[in-house]
Formats: structure tokens, C-alpha cells, sequence
């Protein structure tokens, strides 16, 4: 298993990870994704380890709670052996203070993850969404001091936009506070938007990226296909809903480019997808998601081979879009000669 550093914290993690967003199975949107016990999650964990895979990561909000709950137990025994990574600052309770980045929100979600995981400390924390009103400087000591505490090693965000994380640097910067050195990012073949502004930003500020939903919230998983109606077992039918939004020809031609490079290459369709995005810059690890044994060992199949030039070509131009203002005017430097290419 190739490693790589996250960002620039000198820490290495695995090129893939596992999401435990299947653990628990409590609730509309995380049973549809998976509800996998403590004995079945302990066998996936087991897989992953014999891989290679010793990056898992959760939240307190994935069914409510739950799978912290199953995580900590499956990997209970062999806690040197893992990366526990987790989020919080979601609404995680019905208190008014059980949502968002304040100090007392972020302290109480930190013991009660370390409490769920069954650890003494965080390998990874991130705040899951940017909290608007609670200032950023108060936001970045309350992670300095869990980190000081030795309760968290590195921090990280999810779901920010690009001056939302800048913001929270230079705030980091002023005062002299640890610094995000992830960003958890969605990232796929048919949603390319990091692309833009928080790809060029984690290249400058040294942001390692790990990708959540890397088949596109489960439509790159080779079962839609052009022409045909949804699989009945897909997840999709319940959680299309939450889904990132992509247009229906582009999906369809993104498929098309996914089929005929896992023919020629003799990998599936899961497999090019996210072999795909190890090529991207900033990429420190996909995170992969499976809701057994079988669909695990498929995902693993994404590393230890390479694409070609032309095939990797093939799939940037089926999904390739144009990007919003301000970014297309000099995409990849082509009207600015001081524009650095961004890809």
C-alpha cells in the first residue's frame, strides 16, 4: 500500500481509506448506506489491515453515533494499529448548544467521540461544515488546545469553501495556533468542482485532501449504465436526495469513458474511478466505503497498477466542464502567463 503525507504534517497515511459511514445502520440515510454490526465490522477491518489500510474514518453525526460505536470496538486490541479519524461540529443532539464550532460544542463532541472510539486520543479531527457564528480565532485555539491536550494530533475540514479555510489559516497564522493540515473533500469523475479553488488552495497552503464519495454518492459503480433503468438494489433510490447533483448526459458519458478504459485495462468500473483520482494533485487518500466483504475487496483493487497517459486523457475529457467565473477566463494559464496550471 503506497503512503503518502497529509499535506504538509510530515504524517503519512494510506492512499486508501475506509469509511465507516456503513457502520451502525441507524436512521433513513445511513441504513441505506450500510449497517454493518461490530462482527461484520470487525471482519472489514481485518481485510483492510491485511491490505495495507490502516486509515478509518467516521463521524459523531453517522447514525448518531453509532459508528464510532461499532468502530471503537472493531478496532478494539490493535489501536496502534489504526488512524482513527472523525468530524464533528454537526448538529449531533436537540441542545441548542449541540451544533456548530463554539468552544463548548467542540469540547463536549471531543470526549464524546473519545468515549465512543474507546481511545484516549484522535488521530485525526475535522470540523464538518464551517460554523458562521462563531469566530474563527476562537474556533482555531479551542482545536489549538484539544491538540496541546494531546486529545487530537492533526485537524483538518470538511465541506469548506476556499475563503472559509482561509480565513481559519491566517487566523491560525496570527496567533501562532496548529494549522488544518486536511481537507476532506468530495471529489469525483462527475464532480470535479474542488478543481477550481480548493485544489490550487491545498497546493499553496500545503491542505492534503481526503476524498469522500469517490463513485459519485454510488453512480460510478458500473451498475448505471446509459439507457437502462436504476438497479433495484441501489442505494440511490433512497439517498438520491442528499446526493451531489450532476447532469444526467455527462454521468452517462463519464460511464461511457469508465467502461471502455476497465475493458482495456481488465479492472472494474470502481476500480479506474478512483485510480483516477490517485493521479490528482493534493490527494493524500480516497476514502472507500463498503457494505461488505465483496464490495471492499473491489475498491481495494484500485492501487498497485497504473493507467496510461491517453486512458487517463480519455476520462478528463468525459468529464471535463467549464468552470465557473473567476476561474475559466485563465483556466490552466491559458490567456495569463503567470497563471500556474491548476491540474
Amino acid at each position: 500500500m503506497e503512503h503518502r503525507y497529509l499535506g504538509r504534517s510530515g504524517f503519512k497515511v494510506p492512499v486508501l481509506g475506509f469509511g465507516a459511514g456503513t457502520f451502525g445502520g441507524k436512521g433513513p440515510l445511513f441504513s441505506a448506506w450500510g449497517n454493518s454490526g461490530v462482527d461484520e465490522a470487525r471482519r472489514l477491518v481485518d481485510l483492510c489491515l491485511e491490505a495495507g489500510v490502516t486509515l478509518f474514518d467516521t463521524a459523531d453525526v453517522y447514525s448518531d453515533g453509532a459508528s464510532e460505536d461499532v468502530l471503537g470496538a472493531a478496532v478494539a486490541g490493535r489501536r496502534d494499529q489504526v488512524i482513527l479519524s472523525t468530524k464533528v461540529s454537526l448538529r449531533s443532539g436537540e441542545g441548542a448548544n449541540d451544533v456548530g464550532a463554539s468552544r463548548h460544542h467542540l469540547v463536549r463532541a471531543v470526549e464524546s467521540s473519545l468515549r465512543r472510539l474507546g481511545t484516549d486520543y484522535i488521530d485525526l479531527l475535522q470540523l464538518h461544515h464551517f460554523d458562521a457564528m462563531t469566530p474563527v480565532e476562537q474556533v482555531m485555539a479551542t482545536l489549538d488546545d484539544l491538540m496541546r491536550s494531546g486529545k487530537v494530533r492533526y485537524i483538518g475540514a470538511s465541506n469548506y469553501s476556499g475563503w472559509q479555510l482561509m480565513k481559519s489559516l491566517a487566523a491560525a497564522d496570527r496567533y501562532g495556533y496548529s494549522r488544518f493540515v486536511a481537507n476532506q473533500t468530495y471529489y469525483s469523475l462527475i464532480g470535479r468542482d474542488y478543481e477550481w479553488e480548493l485544489m490550487p488552495l491545498g497546493q499553496d497552503q500545503g491542505l492534503g485532501a481526503l476524498v469522500w464519495s469517490p463513485l459519485g454518492w454510488g453512480r460510478l459503480t458500473g451498475k448505471i449504465r446509459r439507457g437502462q433503468p436504476l438497479p433495484e438494489g441501489s442505494r440511490l433510490h433512497e439517498t438520491a436526495g442528499f446526493a451531489p447533483p450532476v447532469e444526467e448526459e455527462r454521468l452517462y458519458n463519464v460511464v461511457d469513458a469508465l467502461l471502455t478504459v476497465a475493458q482495456e485495462t481488465g479492472k472494474t468500473v470502481p476500480q479506474v474511478a478512483i485510480n483516477w483520482l490517485l493521479r490528482r494533485p493534493t490527494v493524500s487518500s480516497v476514502l472507500i466505503g463498503a457494505r461488505d466483504e465483496q464490495q471492499l475487496r473491489d475498491n481495494l483493487g484500485a492501487v498497485g497498477w497504473s493507467m496510461t497517459e491517453q486512458q487517463a486523457a480519455r476520462l478528463d475529457k468525459a468529464s471535463a466542464v467549464t468552470p465557473p467565473y473567476p476561474y475559466y477566463p485563465y483556466w490552466n494559464g491559458q490567456f495569463a502567463e503567470r497563471t500556474p496550471p491548476l491540474v
